[in-house]
């Protein structure tokens, strides 16, 4: 037991720092995409039709994943040779400074075609930014701990996630409560990105306090030994091209699903079935928590029965729950749309719980950061950042949700095939050499 402990109490101080910062992350990331569907459209992106503003708001929304991939080969190949924790703190200060800035860019109005302009570049800063928070954040905890509960430690700082579109979710909402509707359109939605630079020294100040990847230390001075290297990119592609197009696949999904369940289900909401905003904001934090707490539970599943199992429920589960989904939303019952969104973010969370170690698990030491970053944001380029873009052109086209829910199911189908092909990777050895 005394030889246990230590292990276990630097394992959780590295989930806290992690979850932290990912948590601090994600709220500027989704408060973003929420403000997109509730503000941006009318004061950056005007139009007759409000879903053709929507529907502009969303594609500046989309720009953000376009340079995920390009934050996740720059902060991965940095992260590979420099080590995960430098990366983490600059990749949170990057995020932090953009999203002040977001809440300061003047309206359409006062600056004309400057301002989605502005609000577009530094969309991009933050696309960039969380492009790199993701791999350094789980693989800083995945070398961390033992094989035997990688899958739940790894999955606390996906649960950043949703807590911080809790957080965003929350801050919204009370923002929307206690002002009216055009003190709220005019400055509230600010006070909201404003607050990232408060959040930031926060996310700053625990994670400088946590130590370096053990495995990473270890794979360095090996490397230096060894002498020259290739470039961690180049090594990807040369002998760890599947396991990239696996975690691709395995990525469509989940990452498609879980924007038509928090960020389109606003639009949805208040523009198809036009309810108060409150209602939709409201529901969907709710459902946050259930998935905040979902999320470790699945990935605690994936020590005991396998990462491929888990992951495979949730991918089944979400294709079959888009056809009662939005059925369930058309009642227009707060009860049961909350309970719609929170069954479908449960099913969600059964494949992004052991994503974590499940994409960790699959790359070597010297490239984890590289090729588990390079595999999760490029499928965001064509899932989730498409996702409310093509949701509500289906929409606006058919006036229906059906051709949602066949979107979603068909790209269900190929995450079901990823990881179909894929090798089990429960408990193996992260200092091994796994490529296919």
């Amino acid at each position: 037991m005394r030889t246990e402990s230590p292990s276990r109490s630097a394992t959780s101080r590295v989930v806290a720092a992690s979850l932290v910062g990912t948590t601090v992350e994600w709220y500027d990331f989704f408060l973003y995409g929420s403000a997109a569907a509730l503000v941006f459209n009318k004061l950056y992106f005007p139009a007759e039709d409000p879903l053709v503003g929507t529907m502009l708001a969303f594609i500046t929304y989309a720009v953000g994943f376009v340079a995920r991939p390009l934050g996740g080969l720059v902060f991965g190949h940095f992260g590979d040779r420099l080590g995960r924790k430098k990366l983490l703190v600059l990749s949170l200060i990057v995020m932090g400074g953009s999203t002040f800035l977001i809440g300061l860019v003047p309206t359409y109005q006062t600056m004309g075609v400057l301002a989605p302009l502005l609000l577009t570049l530094l969309r991009l800063v933050q696309g960039f930014a969380i492009g790199g928070e993701w791999g350094g954040a789980v693989l800083i905890v995945s070398e961390h701990g033992s094989a035997r509960h990688r899958g739940f430690w790894a999955s606390w700082p996906q649960a950043g996630v949703p807590l911080g579109n809790l957080l965003g979710t929350a801050v919204l909402a009370v923002l929307a409560a206690v002002q009216t509707d055009e003190a709220f359109l005019a400055w509230g939605w600010r006070i909201a990105f404003l607050l990232s630079g408060v959040l930031v020294l926060i996310g700053l100040w625990v994670r400088l306090a946590v130590a370096e990847s053990p495995l990473f230390v270890e794979a360095a001075r090996k490397a230096a030994e060894a002498g020259s290297e290739r470039p961690p990119i180049v090594e990807v592609l040369r002998r760890y091209r599947r396991e990239v197009v696996i975690a691709m696949g395995a990525r469509f999904v989940e990452n498609v699903v879980y924007y038509v369940l928090t960020s389109f289900i606003l639009t949805y909401i208040a523009v198809h079935l036009d309810l108060p905003r409150g209602l939709a904001l409201n529901a969907s934090l709710i459902a946050a928590v259930v998935h905040f707490i979902s999320i470790p539970l699945w990935g605690a599943l994936s020590d005991r029965v396998g990462r491929r199992p888990v992951y495979l429920l949730g991918a089944i589960g979400t294709g079959l729950w888009a056809f009662v989904f939005f059925t369930m939303l058309d009642t227009r019952s707060f009860l049961v749309i909350t309970l719609a969104t929170s069954i479908g973010l449960v099913l969600h969370g059964a494949m992004y719980g052991p994503q974590a170690a499940y994409f960790a698990e699959l790359f070597g030491t010297r490239v984890r950061y590289s090729g588990a970053s390079i595999g999760y944001q490029l499928a965001s380029i064509v899932a989730g950042s498409l996702a409310p873009i093509i949701a509500t052109a289906l929409l606006s086209a058919f006036g229906s949700a059906w051709p949602i829910s066949v979107y979603v199911a068909l790209c269900a189908v190929i995450t079901v095939v990823a990881v179909v092909i894929s090798p089990e990777t429960r408990r193996r050895d992260l200092a091994a050499d796994h490529a296919l």
